[in-house]
């Protein structure tokens, strides 16, 4: 059964239209003052709301609220016979929706003492059950409109329309609330009004709260390890930063020599990928399946600058197994690096689970595989800034070295859907290091 709403500048205005509308048979079931119009909080109008419903029986109802005979529509005075199996109907859905709502039994009140009783029920319960089920339905839908009404009053566009943009770029909902209370708080009425300089504000918050990891670790060799769970692309990002220190290093600087050893024996055809990068790039790869073999070869090969190490992927779930791999990577001795690679596409609550199991390893950073897979970054910057990590590296693609690059808040910051970013003045106020790999 549909519940419809009809307004009018009067009760008796709002009635003629919807007798013209609708016809004479229709019951009204609630009769609320509204204000329309208006701009800004300024020349709003009252006005009458009424909530009704049609009704099948083709004899009129009393509109609630209204005298006998006040309107079109309404039913004879009280002397003239109606059947008793509508009355009956007709009280029964008054005393129910006065039990129901007390703020309807003040209005309903005087019309059910007023409605004489009949004699002998003939309405079927499935047709009275039905019409007490819209009427509940009815009063729920008034009371979460009235209190979103309510919560929304005096937003101002600006303020609405930032929060929306954040959601839509998939910012978790502790990030929106802290964004949209900063607005609040720095902005005044007046100045909510310029809505591109408060976007503009928005964005620098948003580049605030992205920090990029630095290294100062400078004793030879810098050993440096990648984990991270199954699937986020780790040995092909292992050779993309083996491919970054040895063919183009840092800006002037010299090509870094880089040994790369493996200790996933597990999946199937990990080892020999890395070992064809390895060939294409003329880097050493080894193998080490013990933790004894780890050590044993990080001690050979002190000779080199750069010594990374391809861990096994395994589920945040796996405790057992992350353990296990934290005690193999012990043998390394003081790591200078670790980074924990994650996926572009991860939803915020799977970053949050990985970060934490991860956390055993003592990551410094982040490292952001599948960038090209997601138009939305609120849900890396949200969840990074929650947990205080920096990050260090984006990957962008298969291509080796290509498909890969340092992070940078400029990066992030021009992919947010939906804000105009004026990216002169973001590079000026988040300029990029420039420690950056070169490529030939």
């Amino acid at each position: 059964m549909e519940i419809l709403t009809e307004q009018a500048a009067s009760y008796d205005e709002c009635l003629a239209k919807i007798n013209a509308k609708y016809g004479p048979n229709v019951q009204v079931l609630r009769q609320k003052r509204v204000k329309t119009g208006g701009f800004l909080g300024f020349f709003e109008r009252d006005a009458i709301e009424l909530n009704f419903m049609l009704l099948r029986d083709p004899l009129r109802s009393v509109p609630y609220g209204a005298p006998a005979a006040s309107a079109p529509g309404a039913f004879p005075p009280s002397g003239a016979s109606r059947p008793a199996s509508f009355e009956e109907e007709r009280r029964k859905i008054l005393t129910q929706a006065a039990r129901t709502s007390p703020e309807l039994a003040s209005k309903i009140g005087p019309h059910l003492e007023s409605a004489p009783k009949p004699a002998s029920p003939k309405i079927g319960d499935d047709r009275l059950d039905s019409i007490l089920e819209a009427v509940r339905k009815l009063e729920k839908k008034i009371d979460q409109g009235d209190e979103k009404a309510e919560s929304s009053q005096g937003e101002h566009e600006t303020v609405a329309r930032i929060e929306r943009l954040l959601e839509q770029n998939d910012f978790s909902a502790s990030y929106v609330r802290s964004i949209v209370a900063r607005v609040r708080s720095d902005f005044s009425l007046e100045e909510l009004e310029d809505y591109d300089r408060v976007q503009d504000k928005v964005i620098e918050w948003i580049g605030e709260s992205i920090e990029i990891h630095e290294s100062a670790h400078t004793v030879k060799p810098r050993v440096i390890a990648l984990v991270g769970p199954t699937g986020v692309g780790k040995t092909t990002t292992v050779a993309k930063l083996a491919a970054a220190y040895s063919l183009a290093a840092s800006k002037g600087s010299r090509p870094l020599n880089v040994h790369v050893i493996t200790i996933d024996n597990y999946r199937i055809g990990a080892k020999q990928q890395i070992e064809i990068y390895g060939n294409i790039m003329n880097i050493p790869v080894s193998c080490a399946e013990t933790a004894k073999d780890l050590e044993s070869l990080i001690a050979l090969h002190q000779d080199v600058d750069i010594i990374l190490i391809d861990t096994i992927g395994k589920s945040p779930k796996d405790y057992s197994k992350i353990a296990e791999m934290r005690h193999f990577l012990e043998s390394a001795g003081q790591l200078s690096d670790v980074h924990l690679a994650m996926s572009a596409t991860t939803k915020p609550s799977d970053m949050r689970e990985i970060m934490q199991q991860y956390e055993t390893f003592g990551y410094d950073s982040v490292i952001i595989t599948k960038f090209d897979e997601t138009n939305r970054v609120g849900n890396i910057v949200s969840v990074l800034g929650e947990k205080k990590k920096p990050l260090a590296y984006i990957t962008t693609g298969q291509r080796v070295p290509q498909d890969f690059e340092r992070a940078s808040v400029v990066r992030f910051l021009i992919n947010l859907e939906g804000f105009r970013v004026n990216r002169a003045r973001i590079e000026s106020l988040f300029p990029v290091s420039d420690n950056r790999f070169e490529w030939r």
